[in-house]
């Protein structure tokens, strides 16, 4: 479901030594675009993937585990896009600390995804002391352009922006569908760690999430990693810009919390899968073992404080039942993963 099929067939060691993706012909490469001269013209033989990077230079897993998710989908295709004559290509733009902005749908992009970060979600919050900012001070200059961005990509019935954390709270900013709210020390402060969600009565019916649904024992109730300071309450002016597809629950299960934590704002075309929408977890996180391994790497090399990757791993070697981990990654296909292998692949038959 979430790997690759060479994967599958040849073990996790074979994407160091021969991963389809790396191919040239109907491979994926990475651009990270830190100056204007580094970003590659434009080519109609290759589909470029924007990836809005929100962690204003933190360290982090999700940047890289996103682009990984990419790399799996392009590893299945691979022999397709050869025979194509495409390629595909993620592009990579700091939004938050060099305020780089990617194109509107039209030209060059069709796919958005936006990664987690730190501090408040209103970046004229984020002073660089108060306790939601986490330390980071930042220029708020970068948050309307992001919106204009949004509002394109709203009115192009062949874009997709997927919203992971921070990007799912900044959308909701731009809608103006939900409060960022401090979680207090009544709920155990920051949501950390493996824990519960659950589907709203429109995920029931929806043509996708339902299928999420039918899987899980209860037919609402699904587990996510989480890392949130915020939750999101949502306001008046939800009704009618948006649906809430899933909300936290109060401890495992308990009652349905008020945070929001899965919404939709636009389906594609055939009204079957989601085209514009976000989640306030962390299905990018997926193979706790690989990410353990890869964590400990950061840790080697003096990447990251002993207190983030004490918190990272905490996370990640949480001891849940034996199905946790299947579960978890039931819920990174269903919210992720498999609207982005959708996504690709209707851009890819368009290209064609």
């Amino acid at each position: 479901m979430l790997d690759c099929r060479h994967r599958v067939a040849h073990g996790t060691d074979i994407c160091l030594t021969g991963c389809p993706a790396a191919a040239d012909e109907g491979g994926c490469s990475v651009v990270r675009i830190e100056r204007d001269a580094m970003l590659p013209p434009a080519d109609d033989r290759v589909v470029d993937v924007a990836v809005l990077d929100m962690h204003h230079g933190w360290p982090n897993l999700g940047h890289d585990s996103i682009v990984h998710g990419v790399q799996t989908i392009v590893c299945d295709m691979q022999p397709a896009l050869a025979d194509a004559g495409l390629s595909l290509r993620v592009l990579s733009y700091d939004v938050r600390r060099d305020r780089r902005i990617p194109e509107p749908p039209g030209g060059r992009h069709a796919i958005y995804i936006g990664t987690g970060g730190p501090g408040h979600l209103d970046p004229r919050m984020n002073d660089g002391a108060s306790p939601g900012s986490q330390g980071i001070r930042e220029d708020p200059a970068w948050e309307p352009r992001l919106f204009e961005l949004f509002d394109r990509i709203r009115e192009d019935c062949d874009a997709v922006l997927i919203g992971v954390c921070h990007t799912f709270g900044v959308m909701c900013r731009w809608l103006g569908i939900a409060d960022a709210v401090l979680r207090s020390s009544d709920k155990g402060g920051k949501s950390s760690g493996v824990v519960e969600n659950v589907l709203t009565t429109e995920a029931l019916t929806h043509p996708w999430f339902s299928r999420f649904s039918r899987e899980l024992p209860d037919r609402r109730r699904f587990r996510v990693l989480d890392s949130r300071l915020y939750d999101l309450v949502p306001t008046r002016s939800f009704a009618g810009s948006a649906t809430a597809l899933a909300c936290e629950t109060i401890a495992a299960g308990g009652p349905a919390g008020e945070g929001v934590t899965m919404i939709e704002i636009a389906r594609d075309r055939a009204g079957t899968m989601p085209r514009i929408y976000g989640v306030n977890h962390h299905p990018e996180i997926v193979n706790r073992p690989w990410q353990l391994a890869l964590l400990r790497k950061r840790m080697e090399r003096g990447d990251v404080t002993p207190e983030w990757y004490a918190e990272r791993a905490a996370s990640l070697s949480e001891q849940i039942d034996d199905r946790g981990d299947e579960a978890l990654e039931l819920t990174s296909f269903y919210t992720l993963l498999g609207p982005l292998r959708h996504a690709i692949g209707s851009e890819l038959e368009r290209r064609v």
